[in-house]
């Protein structure tokens, strides 16, 4: 049995990861923020904002097998404003240096820190593949991937083996970018964005999940990770796919300059910028996909 603490625990991912862990017996300990969550067991206070973390309460533990950090506001939660821009920043800047800081610190280390980064560290990339050794691209998001990758460095420095794990679009009908994409497909609005010709790099959650798991386990891998299926598919692909298995037609186009008004910078990056990503590491350390291909993935999130 090993003793895992997760930040982001109620979130879509850590929610899933939590009881994937747990209904296999180990220990799962969650970094939660309001003290009202604390139980006698189970749970560690900390505050990012504040730069403040309960030790004590980490100490006490004893060694941790692993750290997951996957906690950070969404990216989509608002449109981008520069307010908005910084809140996510700071979610995420200031959260993994607290947390890198504090692990690095402990009297027994953990062996492995686990911290979500995302896809858009590529930036627009066309048709091109792109795999973890190569550099980052040159919008808001690559930029923020970059520096938050970089601020689990004291985790490094102490020992501990730090995996970045930069996450594609994850396919669940309970959060992120499909569940907003259900209603309208369902009442048949649903159509390709822009030209439809960029690439989503996507992953279903429980493989998502099992990659984690995966990382984890694997003690050769370190550094960036591509949390992505071998087959992305183009933005047209992945709506006709949609359209298919929603038994509904796709014949409602959302213009480029359309998205960009109702959405601004934000429609570039997250829905116009293409990202051809390949999983090296993962298909290199033999992991395997439970959901590898598109169609199947789709009927299987929706289930």
């Amino acid at each position: 049995m090993s003793q895992i603490l997760i930040s982001g625990a109620s979130g879509m991912v850590g929610q899933a990861l939590c009881a994937s862990l747990e209904s296999d017996g180990h220990q799962v300990i969650r970094l939660v923020r309001n003290p009202s969550q604390l139980s006698e067991t189970g749970t560690v206070l900390w505050s990012p904002v504040d730069q403040a973390i309960d030790g004590d309460t980490l100490k006490s533990l004893g060694r941790l097998d692993a750290v997951v950090h996957l906690a950070g506001e969404g990216i989509a939660a608002a449109r981008w404003s520069t307010t908005q821009k910084a809140r996510i920043r700071d979610s995420r800047i200031v959260g993994t240096r607290l947390l890198a800081n504090t692990i690095a610190g402990l009297p027994e280390p953990p062996g492995t820190l686990v911290s979500a980064s995302a896809i858009g560290f590529y930036g627009d990339r066309g048709d091109d593949w792109v795999e973890e050794s190569d550099q980052p691209g040159d919008m808001f998001l690559s930029d923020l991937c970059r520096d938050w990758e970089s601020e689990t460095d004291p985790a490094r420095q102490a020992g501990i083996r730090v995996v970045n794990h930069r996450i594609g679009v994850v396919l669940s009908k309970t959060g992120g970018a499909l569940q907003k994409m259900l209603l309208p497909f369902k009442l048949g609005f649903g159509g390709r964005v822009g030209s439809g010709k960029q690439f989503w790099s996507w992953i279903t959650l429980d493989d998502l999940v099992a990659s984690i798991r995966h990382v984890i386990d694997t003690e050769s891998i370190a550094g960036p990770v591509n949390a992505v299926t071998p087959t992305p598919a183009t933005n047209l692909q992945f709506t006709r796919t949609l359209g298919k298995v929603l038994v509904r037609p796709t014949l409602f186009p959302l213009p480029a300059f359309i998205a960009r008004v109702m959405l601004g910078e934000m429609a570039d990056e997250l829905l116009l910028a293409s990202a051809r990503v390949r999983p090296g590491v993962l298909e290199q350390t033999g992991f395997a996909w439970s959901h590898p291909e598109l169609d199947g993935a789709l009927r299987h999130a929706l289930q």
